[in-house]
């Protein structure tokens, strides 16, 4: 771990200019907020993360969860996981983040991971976190050692020739589905993000992974008022049963009249370079029955393009089998 300087905010302004500050007087030195640390430690300790400056967080006043007056939800982004899951407004009206909020990591790790600091969460591609190995992602231009080396777990859909790392939320998937909004605040003000919009495909810059800003803090995460008649599943694949990471994730929410679908959001985790919500796979429930052969025919549009390497083709059929599982589940409840 390199040497850094350190210092706590109170207040969100006083963050921002902290960090904005730092990267003036240092010439665009990067700076990093900390709250839980359960990422950004991991990679500082691994040379990954060099940050010359950290900025605690933990005492910005960004912990609640409260209503908003059209009926969402309003969720700060110092919100631990393990209370976000369990609150009751997100038991009641949005399961399906409280399933994949508690599918994820490890009771101690929800302890302390945060809602912002999730948003932010990074690839478990091994070649990204092994500094002795090319990545475009971690050093732009050095080439994707995974490629041509070990992508079992990577990503199949929204990859490019310059990066294949797949996104490791559990969260984000079920946010992706929820339509969520991020609220950003930075040295130009506030703005808010569709999460549609908040990730960005590799492309030819896989190190840009969201539209965040050096000096950047989420503050919020805001949840459309819940969908009526809408009932949602969150179903995780993977190696193991617990601490792990998906292989392939489905976070969808379906509404039916009389056995016909009038709404459905489909979301995928595990297969994507970011959360992957698919159109596709929404097009091809909505007016249709509520039946196994209409399941089937989204799961087939949602993995219509994918792209595997040599070693992750399997993760095409799980991901379908994954869906057409918690469709059908939500269909039965």
């Amino acid at each position: 771990m390199e040497p850094f300087a350190f210092s706590r905010a109170t207040d969100p302004a006083q963050a921002i200019k902290v960090a904005a500050a730092a990267s003036t007087a240092q010439q665009g030195a990067e700076v990093r907020f900390v709250a839980g640390g359960t990422t950004l430690i991991d990679l500082m300790k691994l040379d990954v993360e060099m940050p010359s400056r950290v900025v605690d967080i933990n005492h910005l006043p960004l912990a609640e969860v409260e209503r908003t007056p059209d009926g969402g939800l309003k969720i700060g982004a110092l919100v631990r996981n393990s209370d976000l899951a369990n609150h009751a407004d997100v038991q009641r009206d949005y399961p399906v983040l409280s399933q994949a909020l508690l599918a994820g990591a490890s009771g101690q790790l929800r302890n302390m991971a945060t809602t912002g600091g999730n948003l932010l969460q990074r690839t478990r591609c091994v070649y990204f976190r092994d500094t002795a190995t090319p990545c475009n992602k971690r050093e732009p231009g050095s080439g994707c050692s995974a490629i041509d080396g070990y992508n079992r777990n990577l990503a199949v859909l929204g990859t490019s020739g310059h990066c294949i790392a797949s996104n490791p939320s559990d969260m984000n998937v079920a946010l992706t589905a929820l339509q969520a909004t991020i609220v950003i605040r930075g040295a130009k003000g506030e703005r808010k993000v569709p999460i549609g919009e908040f990730f960005l495909l590799p492309g030819d810059t896989p190190q840009h992974e969201t539209v965040m800003q050096p000096g950047d803090l989420i503050t919020h995460v805001l949840l459309p008022p819940p969908q009526p008649g809408a009932r949602s599943h969150y179903l995780k694949l993977r190696d193991r049963a617990s601490y792990e990471f998906a292989l392939a994730s489905a976070a969808v929410l379906v509404a039916s009249d009389g056995g016909t679908i009038r709404y459905a959001r489909v979301a995928l985790g595990g297969v994507g370079t970011k959360p992957w919500r698919s159109p596709e796979a929404e097009q091809a429930l909505i007016g249709k029955s509520a039946n196994r052969a209409t399941f089937a025919a989204a799961a087939d549009a949602a993995m219509r393009d994918a792209k595997p390497q040599s070693q992750n083709s399997f993760k095409i059929e799980l991901a379908k089998r994954c869906v057409i599982s918690a469709l059908t589940t939500v269909a039965n409840a």
